[in-house]
């Protein structure tokens, strides 16, 4: 669990370090740091959709999992728990639950993540997930800067999430074919291409109900796997 604790120390040293430019800065920045954001969300969540070879698989889990998720009205459910969160703490940030999901898919849904925890449960090398721990700590500090307290406690997640699959490696072995891992890296490109779009304000994007389409894809890929392309 090294890695993974590391990872999560950075984040929140990165984000700390945002915070603090956040307040340092003047409102004009803030604002071009936050669509900076929103255009590099946009751009590695295309980067990581094109990863797909199996496109029907990956249209099925997002419709299914989409479905779901406004079925379980899942963003008024993740929405009222972070505005609890944040009365607890007196929180008055307005992005925290953009903030939250938005740093979440950067730092878990991809490649690196499962791979780098697997490796870690599997042969205890941490070198992968360190990488990763370095990379997510400069962009913490870039989101943070630009939508607030949101992005520190999406450390806790990271962990539950990063630590858990170290966990399941060592229990487990080698249990997550390469093929899902892609297509679920792909299925969180959708997902981010989506978040971009609702950060720069072009379109209001239910992106947290469409959440569960991370789980579908393993499911389609496990069911279905004779059609590819």
């Amino acid at each position: 669990m090294l890695g993974t604790i590391v990872n999560v120390i950075t984040v929140i040293s990165g984000s700390l370090i945002g915070l603090w430019i956040n307040k340092s800065l003047p409102e004009r920045y803030v604002k071009i740091f936050f669509q900076v954001i929103g255009l590099f969300t946009i751009f590695l969540g295309i980067s990581m959709a094109l990863k797909t070879s199996h496109v029907l698989h990956l249209i099925i889990a997002l419709i299914t999992g989409a479905l779901t998720g406004e079925f379980l009205n899942l963003e008024k459910v993740i929405t009222g728990l972070s505005n609890r969160l944040k009365k607890k703490v007196k929180l008055k940030n307005e992005n925290f639950t953009d903030g939250l999901i938005t740093a979440f898919l950067l730092y878990c849904v991809g490649s690196m993540t499962i791979l780098g925890a697997m490796e870690e449960g599997l042969t205890g090398n941490h070198k992968l997930l360190l990488i990763k721990s370095l990379m997510d700590g400069i962009s913490s500090i870039a989101l943070a800067s630009g939508m607030g307290i949101g992005v520190l406690f999406s450390a806790i997640p990271l962990f539950v999430f990063q630590g858990g699959i170290t966990l399941l490696a060592m229990a487990l072995g080698d249990f997550i074919p390469g093929v899902i891992i892609t297509e679920l890296t792909a299925t969180g490109g959708i997902l981010l291409m989506g978040l971009g779009v609702d950060i720069l304000g072009i379109k209001k994007i239910k992106v947290i109900n469409m959440l569960p389409a991370l789980i579908m894809i393993i499911i389609v890929m496990s069911v279905i796997p004779e059609f590819s392309f």
